[in-house]
């Protein structure tokens, strides 16, 4: 066997190494490098003594994604490929966690984490995939860092509230929706209802969107104002933390943009031929996504996002069904506000909403078929490089549909038919009942020509 498997345990400023073969037997034992030039420099030398050696070998190395410490590693395994057979891999490090579990290791260190992620590649390679080139390195490291200027967006707004709702609790009766940019200038000008009350109609008429009328109205609220904070420090705190959330809004704004605008990728305008997909929602999609080829069917799409249906059946009865919630929260946000868009501005989706909430669909529940439906749009989308057309899903429909109305008999009891003399509960025997009603309608409807069961041969 020429394939050799290279484990690789990322740590802050260094790494640990190790060689197995595909019989799991150790090739090259442990050995530690930094993650500096010299260090580079030495794994690069250590590959030209191991292909020297190894005539036609190929060697598959696999890391974990370990917050962006390995990030430095694989770019220098994919520059080593230009001269040695080599495929570098990003492992999910729970994956490789359970796979150490199963193995029993009862010891952790960093020799055998390493172990663990070369068994890890040979065990399980249907879960692996080798790049080439990561395309969505800079993106995805962009999109964090905007999720993280949003979430410390949130953590400003929630402070906020709390101190206007003391300095002057009327203003937000103008926040229900969300907090307007005329409010945040505002209270930076006149942060408490005691600064408001004192202020005069034509310096609150400079503000953008506050017209006489809305000024009139703010600084009469501000004189019969309940606000129980009125000190300098609050109105320094109120003042610092809107013009902060201002600051942080435009920052968001401008990443937003500039991702946009040197993001190049085709499948970005491949998602955008979606009706209610932008620009901002096709990055974010693909970038949690990543390489559809990861999943073999949508199924497995649908599980990564975590819109599967989980229910339990045993016995006579089926509870517990709703969705299931699991995995990555981000990118099933996103789904969401697309479903949102899209019912009602998206005809095929409008369609499917709407069907739904005439059959007695609650308006959530309507929402997560039409998630459901989006994502496996773009998993057709995504897999056969085609742009949306809605004609196609239609046909699809109809397909299902004419397949779905013979039913197709149940090949669990393929070794006995149903007794009457079981002792089944009341619930198991009306299903009972139903189901051979249904198997009579389909008889006298298709002309099926199935054996009578013996149990209602009189």
């Amino acid at each position: 066997m020429n394939d050799y498997y290279l484990g690789i345990d990322v740590s802050k400023g260094y790494a640990d190494f190790i060689m197995l073969d595909s019989a799991k037997e150790i090739v090259e034992r442990n050995f530690q490098l930094d993650d500096t030039f010299e260090g580079h420099n030495k794994l690069y030398i250590f590959f030209e003594s191991f292909f020297h050696t190894h005539h036609g070998a190929t060697v598959y190395a696999g890391v974990e994604s370990t917050g962006g410490y390995e990030n430095n590693w694989i770019t220098c395994l994919h520059k080593f490929q230009s001269n040695f057979a080599i495929k570098a891999a990003r492992l999910n490090p729970k994956g490789v966690s359970h796979h150490g579990k199963a193995t029993m290791k009862r010891v952790t260190t960093d020799k055998i984490s390493a172990i663990t992620i070369a068994e890890y590649l040979i065990t399980h390679p249907e879960k692996v995939i080798y790049l080439e080139e990561d395309y969505f390195y800079s993106l995805k490291r962009q999109w964090t860092f905007i999720r993280m200027l949003v979430k410390q967006k949130v953590q400003l707004l929630n402070q906020w509230e709390s101190f206007v709702y003391n300095a002057n609790p009327e203003i937000l009766t103008y926040c229900r929706d969300g907090v307007p940019q005329w409010v945040l200038r505002l209270l930076t000008l006149f942060p408490t209802a005691a600064s408001m009350a004192k202020a005069t109609i034509s310096s609150l008429v400079e503000i953008p969107y506050v017209k006489e009328g809305l000024a009139k109205k703010l600084i009469e609220s501000a004189k019969r104002s309940v606000a129980s904070a009125t000190d300098v420090i609050y109105e320094n705190t109120i003042q610092s933390l809107s013009a902060e959330i201002r600051h942080k809004e435009k920052l968001i704004k401008a990443q937003l943009k500039l991702m946009a605008q040197h993001c190049h990728l085709p499948e970005i305008d491949l998602l955008k031929t979606f009706k209610c997909i932008g620009d901002f929602s096709a990055i974010g999609l693909l970038i949690e996504i990543g390489p559809i080829e990861r999943f073999v069917s949508v199924k497995h799409l649908a599980s990564f996002f975590g819109l599967h249906p989980i229910y339990k059946m045993s016995g006579d009865g089926i509870w517990g069904m709703h969705m299931s919630k699991q995995g990555r929260t981000q990118p099933r946000a996103i789904l969401f506000m697309v479903a949102l868009s899209a019912s009602v501005h998206n005809p095929l989706i409008r369609e499917i909403y709407l069907h739904h909430i005439k059959k007695g669909k609650c308006r959530m529940d309507a929402l997560g078929v039409c998630m459901h439906k989006i994502l496996r749009i773009i998993y057709g989308m995504l897999k056969n490089n085609t742009p949306f057309d809605p004609e196609i899903d239609r046909k699809n429909r109809e397909t299902f549909k004419s397949k779905k109305n013979i039913e197709l008999k149940d090949t669990k009891r393929r070794f006995q038919q149903l007794d009457d003399n079981a002792p089944i509960s009341r619930r198991q025997d009306k299903k009972r009942k139903e189901r051979e009603q249904s198997q009579s309608d389909n008889i006298t409807k298709y002309e099926i020509s199935v054996p009578t069961p013996l149990h209602s041969i009189n």
